[in-house]
């Protein structure tokens, strides 16, 4: 009788292991569908002061202007991926003027790559930690606060729900990638903590 009870945890055990590694690895899934449509935008300030954290704000809603101008033709990652990296020298000079025009004399640098990210909240939407393809504009010493969002498609210049539905549709985001990114459910909440779990295994 021993033997069998101790036969039915082991397999017990054993159907709750591989169901948890399915959901960790289903919730991976998703995330990297997600990061295969965007790219993010992350402006690091110069320091925490009052006035570079204001500074950054004034270089990250001139960059995300001059990205929607640069973007809006795009249909896919890969091509706006190819005119980012064409306009870099031309964002890092709108940045570099913007930075000028307040009075400071700090440098900035632009690079396209990937980073990883942490589960981040918007006023509209919320993204799952993991890997993106990152436009990273750093502002002088970048010792002070980041400020990331979504730089394509542009999820970020919507004041709205509906205006972000009807940008990420437009941008060919699914249903299911939509309620993952707007539903406040707690089954949603869990799926956020799995993919926090299960990227900082993948990428740490």
């Amino acid at each position: 009788m021993r033997r069998l009870n101790r036969w039915f945890l082991l397999a017990a055990c054993s159907l709750v292991m591989a169901l948890c590694v399915t959901v960790a690895w289903g919730a991976h899934q998703a995330q990297r569908q997600l990061a295969e449509k965007m790219i993010r935008l992350h402006v690091i300030a110069n320091s925490d002061s009052e006035a570079d954290q204001a500074l950054k704000l004034r270089v990250r809603d001139a960059i995300l202007a001059e990205a929607e101008e640069i973007l809006t033709a795009c249909a896919d990652l890969p091509e706006a991926e190819a005119q980012l990296g064409a306009a870099l020298e031309r964002m890092t000079a709108i940045a570099e003027a913007t930075v000028a025009q307040a009075g400071y004399d700090y440098e900035v640098s632009a690079v396209l790559s990937y980073e990883v990210y942490p589960t981040r909240d918007y006023e509209t939407f919320r993204l799952p930690a993991g890997q993106y393809l990152s436009l990273r504009m750093t502002i002088g010493a970048g010792a002070g606060r980041n400020w990331w969002c979504v730089v394509f498609p542009p999820l970020c210049n919507a004041a709205t729900t509906e205006e972000f539905v009807k940008t990420a549709e437009g941008a060919g985001l699914t249903a299911e990638e939509l309620a993952l990114l707007t539903e406040e459910s707690e089954g949603v909440v869990v799926r956020f903590k799995v993919i926090e779990w299960v990227e900082g295994i993948v990428n740490g």
